[in-house]
């Protein structure tokens, strides 16, 4: 996100530095790539890395400081010419850093109207992503095959284990349409026990799992009837819910955080996060639809792609930062 702040506050005639550790280096790396000033604040780990901010920061303090994140926000505590930018609700210690943290800013933003909710004086500020192109129609579907896909890390926090039992249950027994599931994504970052359990849950497919592993959003699209976005953690955003609105995907997702509010209040595709039985109904209802009334899938899904484009796209995201950097110059 925050390299997609940087050019679009280029594109709006501003200056722009973007300021990161030596180690890792793929940030400062992607923003001389992309033409950008950078400053490298000498560090590899991240005490080193905001004690060095914090430093560079007192002698810089002319410029409004943009910290995307929790850990430059801390860094910077008490800095009155900057914004803090919060991508996912503060837990456990970091509840406690982030009262610290957003101590004199501007501005503190969060993705959702959802997260705002939940965090005291901040400002939704929704993400944005760049379109994704539609790779298939509602009218392609004509075997009995329904491939559903799954696109992220496995996990249960993001309901995969609910999305494999689910499809286990409309296949058995066998009926009119059979299901498999196409999962595009690694269980990297996962704890044993947590891994385990997603284990077991996609061994009783058996093969009517298909893993592609990391795999770009379009290429995942091109081979599934329609993605599933099953999360049992409270979303603060719906990062591939808005891929696939832009894609024309046909689309289910939980009631997890964020993710209704990106769709919207009227979205039909919805199911209460963890139950089996609510998924499944969705599923079957949902492939019902786009077989036997394609026009009705196709005036949803042509909702969805104009919804990401007038709240989600990168015309939607520039407008927005316009917005606030001339509400900030004017106060």
């Amino acid at each position: 996100m925050l390299l997609h702040l940087a050019r679009a506050a280029r594109s709006l005639g501003h200056k722009i530095t973007v300021i990161g550790p030596a180690q890792p280096a793929e940030l400062i790396d992607a923003a001389q790539d992309e033409g950008f000033s950078t400053v490298t604040i000498p560090a590899a780990n991240r005490k080193a890395y905001m004690l060095g901010l914090r430093a560079w920061r007192s002698r810089n303090k002319q410029k409004l400081l943009w910290c995307n994140g929790l850990v430059p926000a801390l860094a910077t505590a008490g800095d009155k010419n900057r914004i803090v930018h919060l991508h996912q609700l503060p837990t456990g210690l970091q509840r406690q850093a982030f009262i610290l943290a957003w101590r004199g800013a501007q501005k503190v933003l969060v993705p959702s109207q959802y997260m705002a909710s939940r965090i005291k004086n901040s400002v939704a500020f929704e993400n944005w992503v760049a379109e994704v192109p539609r790779s298939k129609s509602v009218y392609d579907q004509t075997d009995n095959i329904v491939r559903l896909g799954f696109l992220g890390r496995p996990s249960p926090i993001k309901g995969t284990h609910t999305l494999a039992q689910a499809i286990k249950s409309l296949n058995e027994p066998e009926g009119k349409y059979h299901f498999q599931l196409v999962i595009g994504g690694e269980a990297k970052f996962i704890d044993e026990k947590s891994s385990d359990q997603v284990d077991r849950s996609l061994a009783e497919l058996g093969s009517d799992v298909i893993s592609l592993g990391w795999v770009a959003p379009e290429d995942l699209f091109s081979q599934v009837d329609i993605l599933v976005v099953p999360s049992e953690v409270e979303e603060s955003f719906g990062l591939v819910a808005s891929e696939a609105m832009s894609a024309y995907q046909p689309l289910i997702i939980s009631d997890a955080g964020a993710l209704p509010e990106i769709l919207g209040p009227d979205y039909p595709w919805v199911f209460s996060q963890g139950s089996v039985v609510g998924l499944a109904t969705k599923i079957t209802e949902l492939v019902e639809q786009n077989r036997t009334d394609t026009n009705a899938a196709e005036i949803q899904l042509t909702e969805n792609y104009w919804r990401w484009y007038e709240n989600y796209s990168p015309e939607a995201g520039k407008e927005r930062l316009r917005l606030l950097l001339e509400t900030l110059e004017r106060s």
